[in-house]
């Protein structure tokens, strides 16, 4: 099977069972910093480590960092049930897939180390060094389209955050949400069609889904 499709995969909370982890790590630096309110976690999912920065003591930046990477180093990148089939489903198919992330190399170094079978199977990574707007500015997926080369209205966006979900929207590709960061009520109207989590989620169940009314 040939098909002209391809896949454009947000990171932690569609391929890695991250997003817990980091809402520790953010909340608490937030807090720390009194930067933000309460919603500072959530508030900055999808956003890059740049704009996150920002809003901290500029002589406080590269201590974070540190924190942020031996913090990252240290995780078990767990993947969201039914991933790895998923995957072998579109290698079979022969489409090709981005992931596109606002994480940075640093980070991307210690997943694939964690998960090799992520960086083999792609065909392209957009990471927030690559963009200069991320989510939800759709950038970071017309790139990942063009890496591909997909037309973005032929691509499938799979996004957990309400940021990278408008950004997915706002593309033109077709976009399937999953309630992994968000609960599904949430996501209503934000997405062409939500699932739980890849268990189950067959291609040809995503080529089912279209993005036209």
């Amino acid at each position: 099977m040939n098909i002209k499709k391809g896949v454009l995969f947000d990171l932690d909370g569609v391929l890695v069972d991250s997003e817990g982890e980091y809402t520790k790590f953010w909340g608490a630096t937030g807090r720390r910093f009194n930067v933000g309110g309460e919603s500072f976690a959530a508030d900055i999912k999808g956003t890059t480590l740049g704009e996150i920065l920002s809003g901290f003591p500029e002589d406080a930046r590269d201590g974070i960092v540190a924190e942020l990477h031996a913090f990252e180093q240290s995780m078990s990148y767990p993947m969201i049930d039914g991933v790895a089939e998923f995957i072998a489903q579109l290698q079979r198919a022969g489409i090709p897939m981005a992931i596109v992330t606002s994480s940075d190399n640093v980070k991307m170094g210690y997943l694939f180390k964690a998960r090799p079978e992520l960086k083999e199977a792609i065909t392209a990574l957009v990471t927030g060094s690559m963009v200069e707007r991320s989510k939800p500015d759709p950038e970071g997926y017309l790139k990942g389209a063009e890496l591909i080369g997909i037309p973005i209205e032929d691509c499938f966006v799979f996004e957990d955050s309400l940021q990278g979900l408008q950004a997915g929207m706002s593309s033109g590709a077709t976009v399937i949400g999953l309630a992994t960061t968000n609960p599904r009520e949430r996501l209503k109207g934000k997405a062409h069609r939500i699932i739980d989590d890849f268990a189950g989620f067959t291609v040809d169940m995503m080529l089912e889904i279209t993005s036209r009314p």
